[in-house]
Order: C-alpha cells, then sequence, then structure tokens
C-alpha cells in the first residue's frame, strides 16, 4: 500500500510530480530504492526531451576558496529568467562552481563525468538532469574558468 507520505517524502526529495512519484512507488510496489531508481530514469528521459531547447538565460556565479587563494566562475544557462531567478537553480550554479574550485575540470565532457563532490554516487551530468526533472527546463553549463594563486 502505498502510503500519502511516501509520495510526499518522494516529491521532496526529487522534485518530480506527484503522479510520478506514486506511480513510480506503486511499480515498485513501496521499495524506496527501487522507486528512486525509476524516478531517476523518468528524469534522465525528462531531461534527453527537453536537450534541444535553446537556454538563453541563466546567471553567472563566482565561488572563492581558501581565503582567496582559489575561485571559480560559472556561466549557468537556462530557458526563462523565471528558473534563473529559482533558489534551486542558484543552488545549483554555487554547487557547481563549488565543484569546479574543488575538482579542477579541464573542460565540460571532463566536468560532466566527474563524481559529484557533494554525492559520490552521481555524476554533474546526473545533478544537472535532475535538476531539469525539477525545474522543467533545459540547462546547460557553459563557459567556466578556474583560477589559483
Amino acid at each position: 500500500m502505498v502510503s500519502v507520505d511516501q509520495i510526499k517524502s518522494l516529491r521532496d526529495k526529487t522534485g518530480l510530480s506527484l503522479i510520478e512519484c506514486q506511480k513510480a512507488l506503486k511499480a515498485a510496489k513501496g521499495n524506496e530504492a527501487e522507486t528512486l531508481k525509476i524516478l531517476g530514469l523518468k528524469g534522465q528521459e525528462i531531461a534527453a526531451k527537453k536537450s534541444e531547447r535553446q537556454t538563453k538565460q541563466g546567471l553567472i556565479e563566482a565561488y572563492i576558496h581558501n581565503q582567496g587563494k582559489i575561485g571559480a566562475i560559472l556561466e549557468l544557462n537556462c530557458e526563462t529568467d523565471f528558473v534563473a531567478k529559482n533558489p534551486q537553480f542558484k543552488i545549483l550554479a554555487h554547487d557547481l562552481a563549488m565543484h569546479i574550485a574543488a575538482m579542477e575540470p579541464k573542460d565540460l565532457n571532463a566536468l560532466l563525468s566527474q563524481p559529484f563532490i557533494k554525492d559520490q554516487e552521481k555524476t554533474i551530468k546526473d545533478v544537472v538532469n535532475e535538476h531539469i526533472a525539477k525545474l522543467g527546463e533545459n540547462i546547460k553549463i557553459g563557459e567556466f574558468i578556474r583560477m589559483e594563486i
């Protein structure tokens, strides 16, 4: 039996719709770990559908670490200014800039394949795809730079 609390909990964790969470819970027969796998695949499917959309909005995020000795600047793009102003989008930009400062990726492909510093089970590409599913818009990492003194 699927409870409202289970559905709500999954909604909070994934950002996907209540209906999607309920469907996944039923398909997984109430097993939360299996449900999260199903929802992860759904998030990837949503991201793939949105991948061709243009991203003309976004923001620039800067992260400074180690008393000003290491820094990163990141351009993160989305489709609308509504998403660019969304707190979840801003947190994503901050986390990605922090990751760039810490992990020193050489280019976008290297960055996308790196394990995310806040959750080693996910790659940066996985994290971006999760946010695409949550926010309902295409999100692309633009230019980034890391500096160190």
